[in-house]
């Protein structure tokens, strides 16, 4: 079983990643694609070096090996599937807006947890929450419809939020 070779790859990246994606690039790979292949390059080689090959290894051959090899595979997958461009209003027609089934139950166990975690919460601080985040008013505005500083309304506010982000946490 051979050694693996540490290689200094923020080196390598640093010295050889722009001619990779150039590489990449001559060989027709658009340019957002060429730097996703560039960089799982990197990642492939990172993750599974390979084993010293000899006295004289070339750390930025086996790159460009990997990366075109990479790019074969891409242009390969590209004349598989084929691609048709959408308008936005195109798109907009085709997305469902609708959230999906699983969504809607776990929003509605979420909104039913936190009225509970509300209905906790003391008549002031309640209040305090309800009028600054329901109804959008600033907290000097909420603090004067409390009769309270700014510093109190701000504490009463924000006891109201770790409330209830203490209450929808425990629940996950």
């Amino acid at each position: 079983m051979g050694k693996r070779r540490i290689w200094d790859f923020e080196n390598l990246f640093i010295r050889h990643a722009r001619d990779i994606s150039q590489s990449l690039r001559r060989r027709g790979i658009n340019e957002e694609a060429a730097a996703d292949l560039t960089q799982d390059t990197f990642v492939r080689v990172l993750s599974s070096p390979p084993a010293e090959q000899g006295a004289s290894p070339n750390p930025a051959g086996y790159l460009f090996r990997v990366a075109r090899n990479l790019g074969i595979d891409h242009q390969r997958r590209q004349r598989l599937v084929t691609y048709v461009d959408l308008t936005p209003d195109d798109l907009a027609t085709i997305v469902d807006p609708s959230p999906s089934p699983e969504t809607i139950v776990y929003d509605r166990q979420r909104l039913a947890l936190t009225q509970a975690a509300l209905a906790e919460l003391p008549a002031r601080t309640r209040k305090a929450f309800e009028l600054h985040r329901m109804d959008d008013m600033t907290i000097a505005a909420v603090a004067a419809e409390l009769d309270l500083s700014v510093s109190r309304t701000w504490t009463l506010i924000r006891t109201a939020y770790e409330h209830i982000d203490a209450r929808l946490t425990v629940s996950r």
